[in-house]
């Protein structure tokens, strides 16, 4: 059953479309609220890392100790024993945690065999499961890496817009010019939250560089949807409206996955911000609808 419920983690957690293992979301909670007083402030960017280690450990932990629930009975009727052991000494709750990361490990050192017929399957069974923990231990940065440099990306992106006073540019500049870009906008904004729903785990990685955090610069997207809902061209406001309902979706699923505030959009941002370490970060309602 431990081990069920591991792999059952490790599949919600890597697999499923929009899960997230509760044991992955928990360890990765606690790294998270530790960060502010176990890292330097210098180094707390490393919670989101430092919680997928932290994870990946605990998932092989259940697994071992969880073949060692089953090994354990066993000791010492159903194994045989290298030359070099004494089955009375070599047969207690030790040996079969030995046995147990030596199979996961798929090192194989034969020193203790399974004799029972039910044992001999089960640890080639172990043998595999220990191959599935390093496969998804190398997925999952595979998985996570890619969304965080989008989020990247995007955070560079408004920074470098709000450098510029983009939302002034709104106002002045032509129709179609504004409306390509809050449409490029929203398209954005609708990756980031469908990253967020494949890759539950990517919110634990902040940045201490505020033009590559999401959560510093979103916020600014709110000022730039206030910029073109005021434009007297039909078009910019209505892709000021598409934006905003983005945005505002983002915004629910952060809050009701992570920040779990109650508020509107405005409010759930600025907590999004405070949350990666962003305090000064200030937000206009205006994407409130």
């Amino acid at each position: 059953m431990v081990v069920a419920a591991t792999l059952r983690d490790i599949f919600h957690t890597l697999w499923h479309p929009s899960g997230f293992g509760t044991l992955a979301r928990t360890v990765l909670r606690l790294s998270w609220r530790a960060r502010t007083r176990c890292l330097p402030a210098g180094s707390r960017d490393l919670a989101g890392p430092l919680g997928l280690m932290a994870v990946v450990l605990a998932w092989t932990g259940l697994v071992v100790a969880g073949f060692v629930l089953v090994y354990w009975p066993h000791m010492p009727d159903g194994f045989h024993f290298g030359t070099s052991l004494s089955p009375e000494r070599s047969s207690g709750p030790t040996a079969a945690l030995y046995l147990s990361l030596v199979t996961v490990a798929t090192l194989g050192f034969g020193d203790i065999l399974p004799a029972d017929p039910a044992l001999r399957l089960l640890a080639p069974a172990q043998a595999l499961v220990g191959f599935v923990l390093l496969t998804a231990a190398i997925s999952w940065v595979l998985q996570v890496y890619p969304a965080l440099g989008r989020r990247r990306a995007f955070a560079r992106r408004l920074s470098a817009m709000h450098s510029h006073d983009s939302d002034e540019v709104i106002r002045i500049a032509d129709a179609a010019t504004v409306t390509r870009m809050l449409d490029s906008l929203a398209d954005g904004v609708a990756q980031l939250e469908s990253d967020f729903l494949q890759y539950a785990e990517s919110y634990y990685f902040s940045e201490r560089d505020r033009s590559l955090s999401l959560a510093a610069t979103l916020p600014y997207t709110l000022d730039l949807v206030a910029a073109g809902q005021q434009s007297d061209a039909h078009a910019v406001r209505t892709a000021a409206a598409v934006l905003a309902e983005t945005i505002e979706s983002l915004a629910a699923r952060l809050d009701s996955s992570y920040l779990h505030t109650g508020g509107g959009t405005a409010q759930t941002l600025e907590a999004f911000a405070r949350d990666h370490g962003h305090e000064d970060v200030a937000t206009t309602p205006a994407g409130d609808g």
